[in-house]
C-alpha cells in the first residue's frame, strides 16, 4: 500500500492502514486540514469538489462532503466530472477553492485529493506545505451542530464548461461541422466518456465511434495514454476508416491522437500543433517544463516569439506562463494550457482547437504531423540506494559538462545543440529520471547512456 503526501495533494492506493494508504482516516484527516486551510486563508466557507469514476469515487466522495460539512462548509458538488471543469467552477461559484477526487492516469487501486485554490488553479508550494503541516498538527475547530454545511448538486458544470469552450474566438465550429470528421475516442471508462461525446456533438461532429465511454471506472488497460496502451484504440481508427482517434486520461486533463493510419500523433506534440494554431492567430509567447520536446521551442521561434522553460509540474508551468505573459503553454504529456480559457490543463480546449486548426489545414492529421519537427524522447532512470546525495551527484555531473548550457532550475538540463538531456530525483523515489531528447532515437538513447555512464563513473570514484 502506498500513501504520497506532497504539496499539489495526497494520493495513494486504496486500503491498507492508516498512513500507509488512502483509507478513510488519511481522507478525512487531510480533506479536514484543507478545509480548515481554505477557512483560514479566504474567510470563504465554500468549495469545490468533482470526481472521476474510479470505483472508489463515491466512497471518498462520501467522506470528503462529510468532512466538509463538519467543518461548516458548503460543498458544491459536481458529481462525475474533470479537473479542468472543476477549475472552471470554483470562480465562477466563488468558491474558496477546490478538490478533484482523482489519481489521474494511475491504475484503478489509486485515487487522490487534488487541491485548488480560490483562482481554480492548484495550490502553490508554500500553501501545500501548509496543508500539511496543518494535517500532522491536527488543529481543526469543527462546527456545532447548528452550523454544519450543507451540500448543494450542481450538475450544470458539464453545459457550462462546453460552452465556454464554443466561446472562445480560435473555436471554429462552421469549419469543424464542414471538415466532416469521422472520429474514435477512447475514455478508459471514466468521466470523460460523458463529457467527450457531447463536446465533439456541440462542436459539430457526428461521426463518433466510443471505445470505452461506460464511466464505471473499469478501466479496460492501463491509463496512461502512452503508445503501448493505445494499440485497440490504434485498430478502430484502421476499421472505421476514422479521420482520426482522440484518448483522454481519467480526469480528462491530458490528450493525445491517433492518425488515420493507426500510427500515433504523439502526446509530446498535441501541445506543439495546438501552439502552432494559437500562435498563428495571437502573438505571444510559449511555456513547457524541462522534460517537454524541443519541438514547441522551434515552432515559437519560427512565429517569431519567446520559449521559455520551466520545471516539471502544472503549477510551475503556470506560473512561468503568466511571468512571461504566454498565450499557450503545457506539459509534453499532452497537457494543454490555453489562459484564454483558465490557467489548467483542459483536454476539451485541447480537442476543440486542434481539430479546428486540422479542419483549416484541410488534409490529414498524419501529414499536420509531418510538418514539425521530428524529435525522439529517451526515458529512463537510475536507482540509488536511500542514502545517496542525490544533489552532490547532481552536482558533479554538472561540473562535467559546465561548458554547455546548463539549467539548474529544476534537476539538471544540459543541451547540446539541437539535443538535450535532463535529469531530475524523484519526489517519491529514490532515483534519477533521465530523460534524452535527439533528433532521431539512436541519438537519443546514444546520449542517455552517456549521462547514465558518467554516473555510473562518479559513484565508482565517491
Amino acid at each position: 500500500m502506498t500513501l504520497i503526501k506532497s504539496i499539489s495533494g495526497i494520493r495513494g492506493t486504496i486500503g491498507g492502514q492508516s498512513g500507509n494508504g488512502l483509507t478513510p482516516i488519511d481522507v478525512v484527516k487531510f480533506t479536514a486540514a484543507f478545509g480548515a486551510w481554505v477557512i483560514e486563508k479566504t474567510n470563504n466557507r465554500r468549495i469545490v469538489l468533482g470526481r472521476d469514476a474510479r470505483i472508489s469515487g463515491e466512497m471518498v466522495n462520501n467522506l470528503v462532503i462529510g468532512t466538509l460539512q463538519g467543518l461548516g462548509i458548503e460543498v458544491i458538488d459536481l458529481g462525475l466530472s474533470t479537473t479542468p471543469t472543476v477549475e472552471i467552477a470554483v470562480p465562477d461559484e466563488n468558491a474558496g477553492g477546490g478538490i478533484i477526487l482523482t489519481a489521474s492516469h494511475n491504475p484503478k487501486q489509486w485515487n487522490a485529493l487534488k487541491l485548488l485554490n480560490d483562482k481554480g488553479e492548484f495550490i502553490s508550494d508554500t500553501d501545500g506545505k501548509e496543508v500539511l503541516d496543518l494535517a500532522e498538527s491536527a488543529d481543526f475547530d469543527f462546527a456545532d451542530v447548528d452550523h454544519l454545511g450543507k451540500v448543494i448538486k450542481n450538475d450544470t458544470y458539464l453545459q457550462k464548461h462546453i460552452d465556454k469552450v464554443l466561446a472562445l474566438p480560435l473555436v471554429d465550429v462552421e469549419a469543424i461541422r464542414n471538415a466532416d470528421f469521422k472520429v474514435v475516442i477512447d475514455c478508459v471508462n471514466s468521466s470523460g466518456g460523458i463529457f467527450i461525446p457531447a463536446l465533439l456533438k456541440a462542436l459539430g461532429v457526428n461521426k463518433i465511434v466510443e471505445l470505452y465511454c461506460t464511466p464505471d471506472g473499469h478501466f479496460p488497460h492501463n491509463p496512461e495514454p502512452l503508445p503501448e496502451n493505445l494499440t485497440e484504440i490504434a485498430k478502430e481508427v484502421q476499421k472505421n476508416n476514422a479521420d482520426l482517434g482522440i484518448v483522454v486520461d481519467p480526469d480528462v486533463d491530458r490528450l493525445c491522437f491517433v492518425n488515420e493510419d493507426g500510427s500515433m500523433f504523439g502526446e509530446e506534440y498535441t501541445l506543439v500543433a495546438v501552439a502552432d494554431f494559437v500562435l498563428k492567430n495571437t502573438p505571444g509567447n510559449t511555456v513547457s517544463n524541462l522534460s517537454s520536446t524541443r519541438a514547441l521551442r522551434d515552432v515559437t521561434e519560427k512565429a517569431g516569439a519567446e520559449y521559455n522553460a520551466s520545471a516539471v509540474g502544472e503549477v510551475n508551468v503556470v506560473n512561468k506562463m503568466k511571468a512571461t505573459n504566454a498565450v499557450i503553454g503545457g506539459e509534453g504529456n499532452g497537457g494543454i494550457i490555453y489562459p484564454a480559457s483558465h490557467y489548467g490543463r483542459d483536454a476539451l480546449v485541447g480537442i476543440a482547437l486542434f481539430l479546428t486548426h486540422l479542419a483549416k489545414f484541410g488534409k490529414s492529421i498524419s501529414v499536420l504531423r509531418s510538418n514539425y519537427p521530428q524529435y525522439y524522447i529517451s526515458k529512463n532512470k537510475i536507482t540509488l540506494t536511500e542514502e545517496m546525495d542525490i544533489d552532490h551527484l547532481l552536482k558533479q555531473v554538472e561540473e562535467k559538462y559546465k561548458n554547455q548550457p546548463l539549467s539548474t532550475i529544476d534537476g539538471l538540463k544540459i543541451e547540446f545543440d539541437k539535443t538535450w538531456v535532463h535529469l531530475r530525483r524523484s519526489n517519491t523515489e529514490p532515483i534519477i529520471r533521465i530523460y534524452s531528447e535527439a533528433e532521431n532515437e539512436t541519438i537519443a538513447e546514444n546520449l542517455a547512456n552517456k549521462i547514465i555512464s558518467d554516473i555510473k563513473e562518479i559513484l565508482k570514484l565517491s
